[in-house]
């Protein structure tokens, strides 16, 4: 399937999927979020799909944020659409079984920063820029940005950074935690996707299960949280990755390979 702004490649087993408006920075507007569903949609009917990588076209930008030359003349109920459809875009690739790195190359400002968020983790080059500006344009984040930051990073953190608009570099947002590493242009996609290959060499269920538990642990009390471990716990073992896995660990062999189930 082809899309305007919006590619999908396929690498063995890794998705990676493009944000392909260069001219305008990569800016997301309503065309560029209904096209970013129907991408994760094919990755998650696809059961050859086990790690995603998410990045922008070109050298300056991952996405510098919402399309403003869209939103300008929105009136409350169009906002509220524009928002409700981020949140609905961006909470689905948040909750995709498969795990999704972002591979964030230049700005990540507003929109681009929140998508960024809703990504398992984050890789950063050196020349990459994040903040949520909005509050210059007279607006607050729309997309889960007063959300997902205070989460990654803290409440005092992310108040600040969304109060004052103040735009961080990679090597900051490495120290606040809200990036896992940075590297240099050049070495970004392939450190991706080195994190990505070896993510996917590990039991696919058994990831999709962490991922649903840690996301699901995060938003309840400890108690509740446990719980959803437990859950998740004695799932894995109705898995042929379970029995073929400690088999051979128990037989001193190594195993060959997880099946893509």
């Amino acid at each position: 399937m082809e899309f305007k702004n919006v590619m999908l490649e396929k690498e063995g087993n890794l998705a990676i999927v493009t944000i392909n408006r260069p001219k305008a920075l990569n800016a997301l507007n309503s065309e560029t979020l209904k096209e970013l569903n129907m991408v994760i949609d094919t990755i998650e009917n696809d059961e050859e799909v086990l790690a995603v990588i998410l990045t922008g076209s070109g050298e300056k930008a991952f996405i510098a944020g919402a399309d403003i030359s869209e939103m300008k003349d929105l009136g409350v109920i169009e906002g509220r659409k524009f928002g409700a459809l981020g949140n609905k875009v961006f909470r689905k690739l948040e909750t995709l079984e498969k795990p999704v790195i972002a591979a964030v190359n230049g700005f990540a400002l507003g929109g681009g920063c929140e998508l960024s968020m809703a990504c398992d983790m984050r890789l950063a080059s050196t020349k990459a820029k994040f903040g949520q500006p909005e509050v210059t344009l007279g607006i607050t984040p729309g997309f889960g940005g007063t959300q997902r930051l205070a989460r990654i990073v803290g409440m005092g953190i992310a108040k600040e950074l969304i109060y004052t608009a103040n735009i961080i570099k990679a090597e900051e947002a490495y120290r606040i935690g809200l990036v896992n590493k940075v590297v240099e242009p050049e070495q970004l996609l392939d450190e991706a996707k080195k994190l990505a290959n070896k993510i996917a060499s590990n039991a696919p269920i058994a990831v999709s299960l962490c991922k649903q538990a840690i996301n699901r642990g995060m938003q309840v009390d400890m108690d509740t949280a446990i719980n959803i471990e437990a859950e998740v716990f004695g799932e894995c073992f109705s898995t042929e990755d379970q029995k073929d896995a400690m088999v051979a660990f128990v037989e001193k062999r190594k195993l060959e390979g997880f099946k893509n189930r």
